[in-house]
């Protein structure tokens, strides 16, 4: 039975401007394979409507989940929570286990609930909440469509909230092999060993250091026992001189 699949989109203008640099993609998909989900595409729309209510309901259809990162926050430009009620085509409102989540944070950190900060309690319809437990403000899931901050230490709070709830699958394993070559010496053989194990993702990367090239061979799958079986062949096809 294959894997279950997911898509993440990231959310922000921050993001698209460079001012922000992306690391909760890197950090989804780390996790997401630990539990056998495969990650399968990631787009990056700006803080707008449209942009989002289409992107979403193009992944949803596509894939098994969508985690979203970025623009459910107090002020003007977050803007996630209402496209993802659009794209459903469901009403959003402040919800009361929302706004007491929310009410009891603040009356303990002393900041007033102001009404920016009760627009965080606005939940569409039919939503499940998603924990945070570093600053209560909820993120929400929606059909398969799983909406978290964008601030890297909540998403990741987030996202170990949402994953036990999830059918996994076989978790994917890797292995590497460094070889001091570079690609266009490597291919050939590579290539006709990656046709001998299609079950196995086989991709290469490739470095300069100190001026010489070199090329990291990574092996990926499902079955600890045929990842091993590749990297016997690859070692003895790219032995390492030094050795």
């Amino acid at each position: 039975m294959p894997n279950p699949t997911a898509a993440m989109l990231v959310i922000g203008d921050e993001i698209l401007s460079g001012r922000t640099r992306d690391t909760n993609t890197q950090h989804l998909a780390s996790q997401l394979g630990q539990v056998g989900i495969r990650l399968r595409e990631v787009r990056v729309v700006p803080d707008d409507p449209a942009a989002i209510i289409a992107a979403v309901n193009a992944l949803r259809s596509a894939y098994d989940n969508v985690f979203t990162s970025g623009g459910i926050g107090p002020t003007h430009d977050d803007i996630t929570a209402d496209a993802i009620a659009d794209a459903f085509g469901v009403a959003i409102a402040i919800r009361a286990d929302a706004f007491a989540l929310l009410a009891a944070h603040y009356a303990r950190t002393g900041m007033a609930f102001n009404a920016a900060r009760q627009r965080m309690a606005r939940i569409p319809a039919g939503a499940r909440l998603i924990d945070n437990p570093i600053s209560t403000a909820p993120g929400f899931s929606l059909g398969n469509v799983h909406v978290m901050a964008g601030v890297p230490d909540i998403f990741a709070a987030m996202v170990a909230s949402v994953l036990p709830g999830l059918t996994g699958g076989a978790p994917l394993l890797s292995q590497s092999l460094r070889v001091n070559r570079g690609e266009g010496e490597i291919a050939t053989a590579f290539a006709a060993l990656a046709a001998q194990y299609p079950a196995l993702a086989m991709g290469s990367y490739p470095f300069v250091e100190n001026g010489a090239y070199g090329t990291h061979l990574v092996v990926r799958g499902a079955v600890a026992a045929q990842i091993d079986a590749a990297m016997t062949r690859l070692a003895a096809l790219f032995p390492d001189p030094a050795a």
